[in-house]
């Protein structure tokens, strides 16, 4: 065992390059077309639905084909953040002179927060591209890890169509893995352990839940200060990350994969590969399902994705919202780690009612994940459009302009270099 503990120091054992941090500040405003490959890139019907099913989503709306055709969108659509799984390369011009990214070697990253803007619905046969880069970047200290680089992406996803369909920006959290584990923060967090009587507590949650479905929800209905249906998540378990995973998210940037394509990979990216506790090389990533690495770098057991609460909240709206409305904006902050064992309970209340200047009816929510601790790890926000009684069926925002003039110009590139290559290849 000591050449093994010798093994996951090592692994750990990394501290910020300056030169990374230098590279990092010089990609803030330079956007680019995103060479992701994700596990999906056509929206199928089967796609949909795993996707939704992935982090416990029955949602008709998603999940049927049959259900969506008598609907406001004539078909099956796919729940709102499909787009984390959802890619396909979208070609264009490499910069001149090219751009180093930085590597980060041995750095831990999380996402601590997301905000996330809809403005089409993914239909089964859609392909997604994305654009984008790094907004912001900026230094300081945290209580987990001392040093922390914050860096925020945007993310832009268009279809096929060149329409503007999500815009994503996400807080992802840069730590030192050698300075979270000497300082071991979280590392005496027990384990949660349930009674039966828990137990039940959780279930008689889960089973008052269900989507809204049919019926409308009116704005003219809706009352500031009242309560939504809560919603139970958990307690987490391996089988949860497994799930999640085959609904189509976790496989980009380092595809982590089996057998002779993890050979393959572990030659691409050796680093990423860390000797587990039996001495064979296994992805860093493991950290979300293997307890033993994650205690290495600092923490009791494996814990989740923080976009794994994303789909959660944004599941509590749109089980909310009705099949008719549409779930505008999300904001949520993923401020706690959510430990295998752990159990969240979700709520959330109506804070305002409004028109904007399009005459949309919206509503704004605030939300929150509470687990078994007393403990608000997810906080969030959203914005629905509502349909009127008096002003009928909610019609679709639209992205800024500049975007959908960038998502027209990209996917115009797209295509000819797309027709060069083929015509190479002949």
């Amino acid at each position: 065992m000591a050449e093994i503990s010798a093994e996951f120091e090592q692994a750990t054992d990394f501290e910020f390059k300056e030169s990374d941090i230098e590279r990092a500040h010089a990609m803030v405003g330079w956007y680019a077309p995103s060479s992701a490959h994700e596990h999906l890139t056509t929206a199928t019907y089967d796609a949909m639905r795993n996707f939704a099913r992935g982090y416990g989503d029955d949602n008709p709306l998603y999940v049927s084909e049959e259900y969506g055709e008598s609907t406001r969108w004539g078909s099956q659509i796919a729940p709102p953040m499909i787009s984390l799984g959802l890619n396909r390369p979208l070609l264009g011009d490499k910069p001149d002179p090219p751009i180093k990214r930085p590597s980060f070697r041995g750095i831990h990253v999380f996402v601590s927060g997301s905000t996330w803007e809809w403005f089409r619905p993914v239909y089964p046969g859609d392909q997604l591209f994305s654009f984008g880069g790094t907004e912001s970047v900026v230094e300081k200290k945290s209580e987990f890890a001392e040093r922390s680089v914050l860096i925020t992406l945007i993310s832009v996803k268009i279809n096929q169509r060149a329409e503007v369909v999500a815009v994503s920006r996400t807080l992802a959290i840069h730590t030192e893995r050698k300075t979270a584990r000497k300082k071991g923060k979280y590392a005496a967090i027990e384990p949660a352990r349930y009674t039966d009587d828990d137990i039940a507590r959780l279930d008689e949650i889960y089973a008052a839940e269900g989507p809204r479905g049919a019926e409308p929800r009116f704005w003219e209905d809706v009352v500031v200060g009242e309560a939504l249906q809560p919603m139970a998540k958990g307690p987490l378990t391996t089988t949860d990350l497994m799930v999640f995973h085959a609904g189509g998210y976790g496989f980009v940037p380092y595809a982590p994969c089996s057998n002779r394509l993890a050979y393959q990979n572990r030659q691409r990216i050796a680093p990423f590969y860390v000797k587990n506790e039996y001495g064979i090389p296994d992805v860093a990533q493991r950290v979300h399902w293997d307890s033993a690495w994650a205690q290495a770098i600092g923490n009791p057991v494996a814990y989740d994705y923080g976009v794994m609460r994303d789909c959660w909240l944004s599941h509590f709206v749109t089980d909310w919202m009705g099949d008719d409305g549409w779930l505008m904006r999300q904001h949520s902050e993923i401020r706690k780690f959510n430990y295998f064992g752990d159990s969240h309970v979700i709520t959330g209340e109506v804070v305002a009612k409004r028109v904007d200047d399009d005459g949309r009816h919206l509503v704004d929510i605030e939300m929150r994940g509470t687990n078994q601790r007393g403990d608000v790890t997810c906080p969030g926000s959203a914005t629905v459009a509502l349909p009127s009684r008096d002003h009928g069926a909610v019609v679709l925002p639209e992205a800024a302009s500049d975007l959908r003039q960038k998502s027209a110009e990209l996917m115009e590139r797209h295509g000819q270099l797309l027709r060069e290559r083929r015509a190479g290849a002949t």
